[in-house]
C-alpha cells in the first residue's frame, strides 16, 4: 500500500473513529486514483485540476455510477486536506472541483404483508438453519439496525424484559434501540436452540456471545448475511431482491407512516443528520399520493364518469 494512503488509513482510523467498511471505501477509492495517476506518469504532489478532472473524465468514461464518482471526489478532498495538514503538499488540487449532480432515487421498501407473508413461508421451512433465519428476518424489520450492527450483536446487548437492544453503531456511538415481543421470542426460541448446537460446531475453544452464528459456529460476515438473505428468497419463493438495508428503510417507513415524530425515528435509526431521515417522510408522502389515486371513493367516481 502507498505510504500516503497508509498514513491516511490509520488517521481515518485512530484519529477520526471511522468504520472499517468506511476506511476500506476511502482506501478503495484512493487505489484506483493511483492507479490513474501511474498511467498518466504522475506523482500526487504535483498534480492539478487538470489531472483531477482527467481522473473524473476517465471515470465516466469507464461507465462509473455517479453515485460511485461522487464519492470518490469526496474522497480526495479528504485525501488532499490531509496531504496539506501534514505539509505533504502544497496545493489542494480538488478546490473548486464539482461533483456529478446526485440523483437520489427514493429507496424501495417492503410493505407490512410482504414482511408478513416472508416471515410466514420462512417459518414453514423444515431445515436445519430455519430457527436463526427467522429471528434474523423479524429483527431487521422490527428493529431497523445495521448489517453491520446485527452481525456484531451479542446476547448481552439484549434486554428482553425491557424489549431494548443496546446497540454500538458507527463511530463507536452506542444507542438503545426497541425490539417486538414477536423479535425478541424468534430471538429467544433460536438461542435456546438451534444457536446451542451451532456453538458445538465451533473450532475456536474461545467462547462467544455473538448471537448470530453460521452453520459452522462463527460469526456471521456481511458477506454471509447476504448469502442468507439470498437462500431465504430461495427456500421461501419469495424472490424480492432482499438485502439488510431493504429492511431497515421498510422499518423507518412504517414508523412514518404510523405518525412516529422523525427525531424519534433518526434517533432510534442512528443517522447524525436529520436530513438522511427526512427521506423516510418522502417515500410515505409517495405513498400517500399512490394509495389515493388507487382506493379514494372520488376518484373512482372520476374514473366511471
Amino acid at each position: 500500500m502507498n505510504k500516503t494512503i497508509a498514513m491516511f488509513k490509520d488517521y481515518l482510523k485512530l484519529e477520526r473513529n471511522y468504520s472499517s467498511n468506511t476506511v476500506k471505501a476511502y482506501v478503495t477509492d484512493l487505489e484506483v486514483y493511483y492507479d490513474y495517476l501511474f498511467e498518466i506518469k504522475t506523482t500526487d504532489d504535483k498534480v492539478t485540476r487538470d489531472e483531477i478532472r482527467g481522473f473524473l473524465k476517465d471515470q465516466v468514461e469507464k461507465s462509473i455510477s455517479k453515485r460511485t464518482i461522487r464519492r470518490r471526489v469526496s474522497t480526495l478532498r479528504h485525501y488532499y486536506w490531509f496531504l496539506q495538514y501534514k505539509e505533504l503538499v502544497n496545493y489542494d488540487p480538488t478546490i473548486y472541483i464539482q461533483s456529478p449532480k446526485a440523483i437520489n432515487p427514493l429507496p424501495r421498501v417492503l410493505y407490512e404483508e410482504q414482511i408478513r407473508t416472508l416471515l410466514k413461508y420462512n417459518s414453514e421451512r423444515t431445515d436445519f438453519l430455519r430457527d436463526r433465519d427467522q429471528a434474523i428476518l423479524s429483527l431487521l424489520f422490527s428493529s431497523g439496525i445495521r448489517a453491520s450492527e446485527l452481525i456484531n450483536l451479542t446476547m448481552q446487548d439484549i434486554n428482553f424484559s425491557q424489549q431494548t437492544i443496546n446497540i454500538i453503531g458507527k463511530g463507536n456511538k452506542q444507542r438503545i434501540v426497541m425490539c417486538s415481543k414477536e423479535s425478541l421470542n424468534t430471538i429467544k426460541k433460536y438461542n435456546d436452540g438451534l444457536r446451542k448446537e451451532l456453538l458445538k460446531r465451533r473450532h475456536d475453544p474461545r467462547p462467544t456471545n455473538i448471537v448470530f452464528l453460521n452453520a459452522r459456529g462463527n460469526k456471521l460476515t456481511l458477506q454471509g448475511l447476504d448469502k442468507i438473505l439470498f437462500s431465504i428468497e430461495r427456500k421461501t419463493g419469495e424472490y424480492l431482491d432482499l438485502h439488510p438495508h431493504l429492511f431497515r428503510h421498510s422499518f423507518a417507513t412504517s414508523l412514518v407512516e404510523r405518525g412516529a415524530d422523525i427525531r424519534v425515528i433518526q434517533e432510534l435509526l442512528g443517522h447524525e443528520s436529520l436530513d438522511t431521515t427526512n427521506i423516510y417522510t418522502h417515500i410515505s408522502e409517495e405513498k400517500v399520493v399512490r394509495d389515493y389515486f388507487k382506493y379514494h371513493p372520488r376518484r373512482k367516481k372520476d374514473e366511471d364518469d
